[in-house]
């Protein structure tokens, strides 16, 4: 298991009381390397969405729990945030959860000329996602193939 996703299983691990008790819900973990700093990032959610008083609480309990438990030896800074309505989809539940909707996928090496494709999300499994191009096609994408998916939003 590389290290970020140790930090990360860690953190979800000191998440879970604070969540529960708040009624909140685990979103996505990361622990990411962007320019020269280290970023650990929570994104949590709850029924009607997330505040910014919601982060502040989480963001100092999951601090002091951090600081006490002291296994990350990078310096990082720490986010919590609401994931957002344009939010990545990486798990599962992510998906589950999205059928139906929109979605935005990035490819790492194009089909049909394309790196990006846009389509509602009609299922997945360990290996693809099937998205909805328009009535008449749907496409499957495999999973190894995506650099990226996040649920499209219009203003």
């Amino acid at each position: 298991m590389a290290k970020h996703e140790v930090y990360e299983n860690k953190t979800e691990k000191l998440l879970e009381p604070i969540l529960t008790e708040n009624n909140f819900e685990l979103y996505d973990v990361e622990y990411v390397k962007e320019g020269s700093n280290w970023y650990l990032r929570a994104f949590i959610d709850k029924e009607g969405g997330i505040n910014v008083n919601d982060c502040e609480l989480v963001s100092r309990k999951l601090s002091d729990l951090l600081d006490k438990e002291d296994f990350i030896p990078d310096a990082y800074i720490l986010e919590v945030s609401s994931p957002g309505l344009g939010r990545q989809l990486k798990k599962d539940k992510h998906f589950e959860r999205s059928i139906g909707e929109e979605v935005e996928i990035k490819l790492y090496k194009p089909i049909n000329k394309q790196k990006e494709w846009v389509g509602i999300l009609i299922g997945y499994n360990a290996d693809s996602l099937i998205i909805e191009i328009d009535e008449q096609d749907q496409m499957e994408i495999l999973r190894k193939d995506i650099a990226m998916v996040r649920l499209t939003f219009d203003f």
